[in-house]
């Protein structure tokens, strides 16, 4: 077994293995809510645990590809992409619903994010709140990003990111059996849960490729689940008429798709590593 293989495999194990071990322990035996920051950062850490773990023991590649510096000099178009992109998604994602018939603008439902707070003021501290999170998701996308992607298929775009896709996704399914998520179709959820890592991915693959930094992709990781998800979700899923999970991710992975398509058009170029680290 060639050091690279070898690096996979105990990166994989220690990523599934770690976090679907303490899900377990977490959720049945200490009793923690799928929703409880307690249960989650531990398990979305694991990947950039394993990640470390394998470039410093286990292929003793060490960290030059990895992307962690900032490069806010050279990168700073891209971090503005990252920023507020989750964001304009979303505000695609509701004209379409509007424009398809599927929801009568109003945006009321946005008081309900934080107690005794408007609307426009959670959404604005959300937005003001993302690079401070950034941090939460680095562990993700060290792991995913930085670490798997490049070395599935020699790093080309299309495969790699469609197998990475498709193994984010599957360490996420025991999120579906704890509450974390809840689809009334368990199958159907998990597809469509499936295809919308596929873009996600696309676009924060991009993102690292383009900046050489894992910092753009964990702000735009960070945007998706804080902003673009939560205010979708929020208007469009709440109430009875409200679509529900799967139907507001089929309307966002539309742009989403539509993004994913740019990126695949153009040609794909990357960063000197050597040359920022």
């Amino acid at each position: 077994m060639s050091s690279k293989t070898r690096g996979l495999v105990v990166f994989l194990a220690l990523s599934f293995g770690g976090t679907w071990l303490w899900l377990f322990v977490a959720y049945e035996v200490l009793g923690l809510s799928a929703l409880n920051p307690l249960l989650q950062l531990p398990a979305f850490c694991v990947p950039g645990i394993a990640a470390f773990v394998v470039r410093r023991w286990v292929t003793r590649e060490g960290f030059a590809d990895a992307g962690l510096r900032l490069r806010l000099k050279r990168a700073w178009p891209y971090y503005l992409l990252a920023w507020f992109g989750p964001l304009a998604i979303a505000a695609i994602t509701l004209a379409l619903a509007a424009a398809l018939g599927l929801w009568r603008p109003d945006l009321a439902p946005l008081d309900e994010i934080a107690d005794g707070v408007p609307g426009w003021a959670a959404v604005l501290a959300l937005m003001l709140a993302l690079p401070l999170l950034t941090p939460v998701y680095w562990g993700e996308e060290f792991g995913w990003t930085s670490y798997l992607r490049p070395r599935l298929f020699g790093g080309r775009m299309a495969p790699s990111v469609i197998v990475t896709g498709l193994i984010w996704a599957s360490w996420h399914y025991p999120l579906a059996f704890i509450g974390y998520v809840e689809f009334p179709r368990l199958f159907l959820g998990l597809l469509v849960w499936t295809l919308c890592f596929q873009f996600q991915e696309t676009v924060l693959a991009w993102l690292f490729m383009r900046s050489g930094t894992i910092w753009t992709a964990s702000l735009a990781h960070a945007g998706n689940n804080m902003v673009l998800f939560l205010l979708t979700g929020q208007l469009l899923g709440s109430g009875d008429d409200g679509l529900g999970m799967v139907g507001v991710t089929l309307l966002t992975m539309i742009p989403l798709a539509g993004l994913s398509l740019w990126i695949a058009l153009r040609p794909n170029r990357t960063v000197a590593y050597e040359s920022s680290q």
